[in-house]
């Protein structure tokens, strides 16, 4: 199975749009579950019946790393003793 990965390319709130990575494909939506259908729909629309052997893949850009940092992490948890 082939798989067309889109890229959300503008994101505020109430509206979605990503671009195919590997075809002119351009979708707009207003939420995430709204872009998968729209992108299916993209796929039946650029390429016809054989749109059933490919696979969507939404991706959102990549976060900022120097959010990460900040990120709180959870302790690991402890084992109690056994017996």
């Amino acid at each position: 199975m082939r798989e067309i990965v889109f890229r959300v390319i503008s994101e505020r709130p109430g509206h979605l749009e990503a671009r195919a990575e590997d075809h002119p494909i351009t979708i707009t939506a207003a939420s995430l579950e709204e872009l998968h259908h729209e992108a299916r729909e993209a796929l039946i629309e650029h390429l016809g019946p054989i749109h059933v052997a490919y696979r969507t893949r939404i991706r959102r850009a990549d976060p900022d790393p120097r959010a990460l940092r900040h990120t709180v992490l959870p302790l690991p948890r402890r084992t109690a003793p056994c017996c």
